[in-house]
């Protein structure tokens, strides 16, 4: 009988305890998503294809990977305090044993709102009861012989930043656009992306934005370093192929980077990624052998419009400069941060979207370099030949943060801003 009576308690806790844990995924399920889209940081990555940035994407596609040792943390920045009712972790096979839920005014300064909790793996709901603008995992105990990951990191409640896009100022220019201007740092026979950890063994290269770019660098070396650009946030390195007048290399007077949402329909620009850190980009032809060969480049005079533009050099009147125009693709496959043939991994759109294979809608870098030359283009050529060979190369070490703040200011509502990532 005693048994009997102990079974009966054992199912009313059990039924008890469904109906609670039912009526805090239902409450939270009231709540709205927080952290989607806002700026995250991790104690570590695994390598620079699984950025913190992953795991509030929204894409399950993606994720976050920590490096393999205890232990590690995640965490978001909500952009104003917040109540938070409830945090989901879309485990990947990676999953910690334990970890713990913590808040923070300023990201500095932490209080548990949930310790010790068992990891499941999986999809893992766990309701929670604080307030503050940053919301953080903190795994203290791996549940494999790998690091920690997540797909995503979801945080619900209610307050933290705006949820609805940035409001449009008064008199913005209706264009999708930020820009970096960061004139020619150097000039090496190097490319760490065609020809990594190889000095010498590419033709030469003119360098804008990190002084410090070589055969070697990483996108930790670029991160670390000093940039040119204006801002100097913007730690990316960009190079070309050297131009030449009558054997005289001659640098751009600048170079400007432009990042914009075009080439997509306006609803896929509102969806608009952030390009992952350490993202590598070649586009154009160095191998090209005419100019129908290479047709994302071309070449124009400044103050002559698109009078004589070309895929080659062109004949600039007295007075103008000669203009190089390069588009890279912005199509990405959400996966890869390069690939064997440096293009694989990205593609540009066709009918105003981008191929199933590439479904990630990233900014569209445009290149724009402006040399001090006019006249007969007899005497001009690139280091890796005619003009039609025109063709760059993009290793993007913009900080996570504000790669994704001017996203969301610039290019998903489509406002011009300008290098500060402001309209």
């Amino acid at each position: 009988m005693k048994k009997r009576s102990l079974s009966i308690a054992a199912a009313v806790v059990a039924v008890l305890t469904t109906y609670v844990v039912a009526a805090q995924s239902s409450a939270s399920a009231a709540d709205p998503l927080l952290s989607q889209g806002r700026p995250a940081t991790a104690s570590s990555t695994e390598s620079a294809a699984f950025p913190a940035s992953n795991a509030v994407d929204g894409n399950p596609g993606t994720r976050w990977s920590s490096a393999f040792s205890d232990p590690q943390w995640l965490q978001v920045d909500l952009g104003g305090t917040a109540t938070v009712s409830s945090v989901v972790l879309a485990w990947e096979t990676a999953y910690s044993r334990t970890f713990s839920v913590q808040v923070s005014p300023n990201g500095s300064t932490w209080t548990t709102i949930k310790a010790n909790v068992a990891g499941t793996g999986g999809r893992q709901s766990v309701a929670v009861a604080g307030s503050g603008r940053y919301v953080r995992m903190l795994s203290t105990a791996r549940a494999t012989q790998w690091g920690v990951s997540l797909t995503e990191f979801e945080v619900y409640g209610t307050g933290g930043g705006p949820t609805a896009p940035p409001t449009i100022p008064p008199g913005a220019v209706r264009v999708a656009e930020f820009l970096a201007d960061c004139p020619y740092s150097h000039r090496l026979p190097d490319d760490p992306i065609v020809f990594p950890s190889m000095p010498g063994a590419s033709h030469m290269h003119s360098f804008f934005g990190s002084t410090v770019t070589n055969a070697y660098s990483t996108v930790n070396d670029l991160l670390n370093a000093n940039s040119n650009c204006n801002p100097s946030i913007d730690k990316s390195s960009y190079w070309i192929p050297t131009f030449y007048n009558n054997n005289v290399p001659v640098e751009p007077t600048t170079g400007i980077f432009y990042y914009l949402g075009e080439g997509v329909s306006d609803a896929l620009i509102a969806q608009t990624q952030p390009l992952p850190l350490g993202l590598r980009i070649v586009a154009g032809n160095a191998k090209a052998t005419g100019p129908n060969d290479n047709t994302i480049s071309r070449w124009s005079c400044l103050h002559a419009g698109e009078v004589g533009s070309s895929h080659d050099f062109v004949t600039c009147p007295a007075g103008t400069m000669l203009e190089s125009y390069l588009d890279f693709p912005h199509c990405w496959d959400g996966v890869h941060l390069d690939s064997a043939d440096h293009k694989s991994h990205m593609a540009y759109p066709v009918n105003n979207a981008c191929p199933t294979s590439h479904p990630v809608v990233v900014p569209k870098l445009r290149q724009v370099m402006r040399y001090p030359v006019s006249g007969n283009p007899a005497g001009f050529r690139l280091a890796s030949g005619p003009g039609y060979t025109m063709h760059g190369d993009f290793f993007n070490a913009w900080p996570e943060d504000e790669m994704a703040r001017r996203v969301n200011d610039c290019i998903r509502i489509i406002v011009k801003c300008g290098t500060n990532g402001r309209p």
